[in-house]
């Protein structure tokens, strides 16, 4: 977590106590929904972003040479809006696989489309055909899902699915 998310806890935290205090359940619940997809949205990214690093930091544990670069606070779009988070970019020789995760973070940033939580990009250098563009939805167990979005479908993203996309930077 980073500094930044870190300060919005608190102030979230702070901003539903004065509403509790201040009479105003409807904006307590409304914070207190803020804060719980906060944390589905970061874990779910950890997962994407994690997931990617563990391939990569065991890969380079077997000679792979894959350089790791990670940005928090990266800024990317989808559609009109501007999605807030982190971005993963792996690299061997020419080869580059990036994955961008985020969600809108101010009002100005604009809001995510279809019903989602947050946004997600897996990109492969020189192989856009390859591309994935993920949207994250929360699911009637609680557990958020990410998603490919393939042609109007919504095809569920796998951890297999997830290491496929890996093999194509570290195949030969």
């Amino acid at each position: 977590m980073t500094e930044l998310d870190e300060a919005w806890e608190i102030a979230l935290a702070q901003a539903t106590r004065r509403a509790h205090t201040g009479g105003r359940a409807d904006l307590a619940r409304y914070l207190d929904l803020r804060r719980r997809n906060d944390l589905l949205r970061r874990a779910a990214t950890d997962w994407l972003v994690d997931g990617l690093f563990t391939m990569a930091a065991d890969a380079n544990r077997h000679g792979a040479a894959i350089q790791i670069e990670r940005h928090e606070d990266h800024r990317f779009t989808r559609g009109a809006a501007t999605m807030v988070g982190t971005q993963l970019t792996l690299r061997r020789g020419v080869r580059a696989l990036t994955v961008e995760s985020g969600w809108p973070r101010r009002p100005g940033d604009g809001i995510v489309r279809g019903n989602a939580l947050a946004c997600a990009n897996i990109k492969h250098l020189g192989r856009t055909r390859n591309n994935a563009e993920l949207i994250l939805v929360s699911s009637a167990r609680g557990a958020p899902q990410w998603f490919v979005l393939d042609d109007d479908a919504r095809l569920l993203l796998t951890g297999i699915e997830l290491r496929r996309h890996f093999s194509l930077l570290v195949e030969p």
